[in-house]
């Protein structure tokens, strides 16, 4: 019951994330940056709060589970303060979420994230203004499986998987919020909306799988990442919502099992910390980039980031050689 609990807990809560915070609020809202400003503040401060409160951690996540359930009552009729209670306890849950994932095995998340990539494929083109029963019954959900989950000590993940700086797992996210927020709006060549959410899925399923099998060293999965992004920008620039429906959501799933399997790594303080930068900053300068019709400027991006790699390349060469 408790891994049940385990795969539950985390698919709900990151669906809940995609299809509220993340897109019906800003949809509802109409993408103006000004009404919408408190949800990210108060993801900040969540993250914040999500070490500071000296609670037990099941504590923590019953009550803003219950918090996130009570505002999602009022959804989509938010206002500032609702907004800002609905940023903290989002905000918190985030690295409250990434620590129970040091319990699951690569089976349980890899469910998990199956289960959120569908659900949050398939629902992506109901009305966002029509969400309030999602919202409810996703929190619902998540909420009830909280209540059995293990609380034993979390497993030493100290020596698994390699590690990734900040900075590369805050390029990714950028990259990625950037091309999800333009083709959210995007008339011509929306993916969700243009028939293709069946591919969209599978390949989001695939993404997962492989990212847990393909063994890569650190700059291999660095190149190969970028590579996929940048075929992802290619092939929306070309609009080709076929081959963009097959590459994107397999880097999406790829790189947020990667990043996952750096972060998990990580104390509840270090979590919420780069929950901040990972969670709000990253992805509300791609939300920022989209609003203001600035991504024919992101493909410089992936110059500098090539550049980046084969310098880092070139130094483990060297110190191989030493």
């Amino acid at each position: 019951m408790q891994k049940v609990a385990l795969v539950l807990f985390i698919a709900f809560e990151l669906c809940y994330y995609l299809l509220i915070a993340q897109t019906g609020i800003v949809e509802h809202f109409s993408s103006n940056i000004f009404n919408i400003a408190f949800l990210p503040i108060g993801g900040i401060i969540g993250s914040i709060l999500s070490f500071i409160i000296k609670i037990s951690e099941k504590k923590k996540i019953i009550g803003f589970l219950t918090t996130q359930l009570i505002v999602s009552i009022f959804y989509p009729n938010l206002n500032s303060f609702l907004l800002l209670i609905l940023g903290f306890s989002v905000g918190a849950l985030a690295p409250l979420l990434i620590n129970e994932l040091k319990k699951a095995s690569n089976i349980q998340l890899g469910f998990a994230l199956a289960i959120s990539y569908t659900l949050g494929t398939f629902l992506f083109t109901y009305d966002a203004s029509k969400r309030t029963n999602i919202a409810i019954l996703f929190t619902i959900i998540t909420l009830i499986s909280s209540f059995f989950l293990d609380m034993k000590k979390h497993k030493d993940l100290s020596k698994n998987s390699a590690n990734f700086p900040l900075f590369v797992m805050v390029l990714w996210i950028f990259l990625d919020s950037c091309l999800f927020e333009t083709l959210s709006r995007d008339i011509d060549i929306s993916i969700w909306r243009n028939g293709f959410s069946l591919e969209i899925a599978i390949f989001h399923i695939i993404g997962v799988v492989c990212a847990f099998y393909f063994k890569m060293e650190r700059v291999q999965k660095e190149l190969f990442i970028i590579t996929l992004f940048a075929l992802s920008y290619l092939f929306f620039f070309l609009h080709e919502p076929l081959i963009l429906s097959i590459i994107y959501p397999f880097v999406i799933s790829f790189y947020n099992v990667v990043i996952l399997q750096t972060i998990v790594k990580k104390d509840l303080k270090t979590l919420g910390i780069y929950m901040i930068f990972i969670g709000w900053i990253a992805s509300g300068g791609g939300l920022f980039v989209a609003l203001g019709n600035l991504i024919l400027y992101v493909p410089l991006i992936f110059f500098i980031s090539l550049i980046k790699i084969l310098i880092t390349q070139i130094q483990n060469k060297e110190i191989a050689y030493v």
